[in-house]
């Protein structure tokens, strides 16, 4: 993938080098009734690396995911984050943040606009090493990237990386900029009003199979909206070949609920699932790849 040419985005926030969110509990992670053991906390913390959702959700129960989908007041006592100004980093990786930033940027400017009708209002992305606070949270590395509806602000520690080639077998630029876009993609859910029907539908679900399920459509909608991304993108820019390609597959396929699983357990259970199968991520990800539309990312219609 070609990007040293693309316009760097300045909505990042550089919070690394912030040590005092180094710690373990760097913003007071949220406990249940007495208190959680430190074996169960670490165990919900390799599922949430495995799985890529925030651990302080899996800790925190249910009350932290309706508020951080639903919009609500995360009731946790927070470390507050210092302001940092926006500015694309001067050293090699963020400038491959803020390269792959701004090619979401100007892609999602006409995009979203042209599609949907409605005005593309950008994310920030707040880089950290080890822990920062969130609006949902406290960010910690070992639960991947993610999107924070409440503060509208992507989170990402560039060490995740580095994990994608040592634990998923995946790398490479594309690769990465397919897991940037993917929490792009949540971002445009949210601009689409798509997030708080979810969470509603999610309180009114019958099971918690019932529930996964409808996770499982966001989050292959978001791999779907990572493909129209690249397609308009490679339209703009002639800057994607099949060898790029084929990395994005290659993780797609490795960080699929089945390979995980299987990894972790050695076994599979669908109704387990929040962000879908190998076949299926590598599925919808090629269909915004070929499609370049949003409304081909239906899965709600089509799954």
């Amino acid at each position: 993938m070609r990007w040293e040419d693309a316009r760097r985005s300045d909505n990042i926030e550089d919070r690394r080098g912030d040590d005092q969110y180094a710690d373990a509990g760097g913003g007071g992670m949220m406990v249940g009734g007495g208190g959680l053991g430190i074996g169960t906390m670490i165990i919900l913390g390799l599922i949430a690396y495995f799985l890529g959702i925030n651990p302080s959700i899996l800790i925190g129960g249910a009350e932290m995911v309706n508020n951080a989908r639903g919009g609500g007041q995360v009731v946790q006592q927070q470390a507050q984050a210092p302001q940092r100004d926006m500015a694309a980093p001067k050293d090699q990786v963020g400038q491959f943040v803020a390269a792959i930033l701004g090619e979401n940027e100007d892609v999602w400017s006409e995009v979203l606009p042209k599609q949907k009708g409605i005005k593309f209002k950008p994310s920030p992305i707040v880089m950290f090493n080890g822990a920062t606070a969130s609006a949902c949270g406290t960010a910690q590395s070992a639960m991947g990237p993610f999107y924070c509806p409440l503060d509208k602000k992507i989170y990402l520690d560039t060490s995740f990386f580095q994990d994608m080639q040592r634990r998923f077998g995946g790398g490479g630029d594309f690769a990465y900029a397919y897991v940037i876009s993917h929490e792009m993609g949540h971002h445009i859910q949210d601009q689409l009003g798509l997030l708080p029907k979810v969470q509603e539908a999610e309180q009114n679900a019958s099971s918690k199979a019932e529930a996964n399920a409808l996770s499982v459509r966001v989050e292959l909608m978001a791999d779907c909206l990572a493909g129209v991304w690249a397609a308009n993108a490679n339209q703009k820019w002639n800057n994607i070949d099949q060898n790029d390609v084929q990395k994005a597959i290659n993780t797609a396929q490795a960080i699929g609920d089945d390979r995980l699983q299987q990894a972790s357990r050695g076994y599979v259970v669908p109704d387990a699932f929040t962000h879908g199968s190998s076949q299926q991520r590598v599925t919808w990800f090629m269909q915004g790849m070929k499609s370049g539309q949003i409304d081909g990312c239906n899965t709600f219609a089509k799954q």
